[in-house]
């Protein structure tokens, strides 16, 4: 598992107090913002334009080599890049908790609320949780990788979804609004999937983007860049959606490719959202019919045969996925204390039944969002954590520590080297995944994910005259040396 590059990004819903009209999600988030760089001191601010859309000071990386910036009005936490499954899981719950406590330092967490999902139940907009998998450039991306790898992120819906009340249907999608009663459904996002493959976000939103920007060497890597998958509070669905995607992409490197294609892989992933008696039948290309149970199946044989004993991460992958799908065959609700979906589905049930309420109860919309709120004094999810009805798979000081620590075997970590030893001086800097710049001569490259680049950034604060504040690193490694 440690042969690939990991990376999540998490856009939060914010719901501004009722109490005063100027306090709008927009100047919540930018608040938000400002209070993790200015006040917490949890990374340096950017002080270039990254584009039209992100002019200084929108954002910036943080000390764990993340970032956090604005987008489109609300905050968005990009983890850095990971090798180890669980580093991504405590990276990625980071970005919870540092949200979360700005909120608190802004002393607006009784009023106000971060939300990490994907839809708006008012006003019909949905907020991104973004995959992003470092692949191999030699490996054909159009004619291999996305067509074998697209009834896999259709079906994958089953244990990766988080679960929704009602629907949303958009006439100019799909052309009629005229829906059957939708009560609950397994995934967030997949009302809001309209194509299979696009290149630019902003316009169409797509199972893939297939923007090739790779954030690293373009002769050596591509980056597979998802919009698909649904904003997890449960850290073992973010385990397992990542990891079976992961060795799902191994297989596809090594030139084994699982012969199944769907008709219309559009439609496939909204009908298995709406299957709530867990069919999940879905016709393929050739007029014949499966299921996203079976499609799930055939990639895991795949998987065991060829990669089973390679790693320890990889095995806990291929067990858990065997434990979950066996589990949605015979009892999906067995898997109430792991699956996002089946968790909201069995605590809305709950108190539908304690309370006489239908599913169309503007009530049950309302839980259905507390589910996802990040305030561990509010959050539902967060309360079946402390009682122990729901299982992480890192624990407190793991979080603690991504939040101010990089991975240890990531080029993240030369990031935050380089950016401690500027934090409080007056040089000017650009700061990007893949490299640094300094007064505009001097130069870092970073274009190698992989490496740590112990030398070469000891070599670069001398050059740029900053001392490094982090003392002696904690481990060593020659120049261009991965680390195992």
């Amino acid at each position: 598992m440690r042969t690939r590059i990991y990376g999540l990004e998490t856009e939060f819903g914010c719901m501004p107090p009722d109490s005063d009209p100027f306090l709008s999600p927009d100047f919540i988030s930018v608040k938000t913002k400002d209070t993790v760089f200015y006040r917490e001191n949890l990374g340096i601010v950017d002080i270039h334009y990254r584009g039209r859309d992100e002019p200084p000071g929108n954002g910036g990386f943080l000390f764990n080599g993340g970032r956090i910036y604005i987008d489109m009005g609300h905050i968005e936490y990009a983890t850095p890049e990971c090798r180890g499954l669980f580093d991504l899981v405590a990276s990625d719950r980071a970005g919870d908790v540092i949200v979360q406590r700005a909120l608190d330092q802004l002393g607006l967490a009784e009023e106000a609320g971060f939300f990490k999902n994907n839809i708006d139940h008012y006003t019909g907009a949905t907020f991104g949780c973004h995959e992003n998998y470092l692949v191999r450039r030699d490996v054909p991306f159009s004619q291999v990788l996305l067509p074998a790898i697209l009834p896999f992120f259709v079906s994958r819906q089953i244990f990766a979804g988080s679960g929704r009340v009602g629907c949303h249907t958009d006439i100019f999608e799909y052309g009629s609004g005229e829906e059957g009663e939708v009560t609950y459904q397994i995934s967030q996002r997949a009302d809001h999937i309209v194509t299979e493959i696009y290149q630019w976000i902003q316009f169409s939103r797509a199972i893939i983007n297939t923007r090739d920007e790779p954030l690293a060497d373009w002769g050596l890597y591509r980056r597979l860049h998802l919009l698909v998958g649904d904003s997890n509070m449960s850290e073992y669905a973010t385990a397992l959606k990542v990891g079976t995607t992961a060795l799902m992409l191994e297989l596809l490197e090594e030139r084994i490719v699982p012969d199944v294609s769907l008709l219309d892989p559009v439609q496939a992933i909204r009908d298995i959202s709406r299957d709530l008696t867990c069919k999940w039948e879905v016709q393929l290309e050739d007029g014949s019919f499966t299921t996203a149970l079976e499609i799930q199946r055939q990639y895991l044989r795949l998987a065991e045969t060829y990669l089973r004993g390679k790693d320890p991460e990889g095995d806990w992958v291929l067990d858990e996925w065997r434990l979950v799908l066996d589990a949605l065959a015979h009892d999906p609700m067995a898997l109430v204390d792991r699956i996002d979906w089946v968790t909201k589905k069995w605590l809305l049930e709950t108190f539908i039944e304690e309370e006489g309420l239908e599913w169309n109860d503007p009530w049950i919309q309302s839980l259905d969002l507390e589910y996802h709120n990040l305030n561990p004094e509010r959050g539902l999810y967060h309360d079946l954590r402390r009682r122990g009805i729901v299982r992480g798979v890192v624990d407190e000081e793991q979080i603690k520590e991504a939040i101010l620590k990089p991975p240890a075997d990531t080029r993240a970590r030369a990031r935050s080297t380089v950016m401690r030893a500027l934090a409080g001086h007056k040089s000017r800097y650009v700061i990007d995944w893949d490299s640094i710049y300094v007064e505009d001569e001097k130069y870092l490259n970073l274009d190698d994910p992989f490496l740590i680049y112990e030398a070469e950034t000891e070599a670069f604060i001398k050059e740029c005259g900053q001392p490094s504040d982090l003392g002696p690193p904690e481990s060593t490694g020659e120049k261009g040396k991965k680390v195992p």
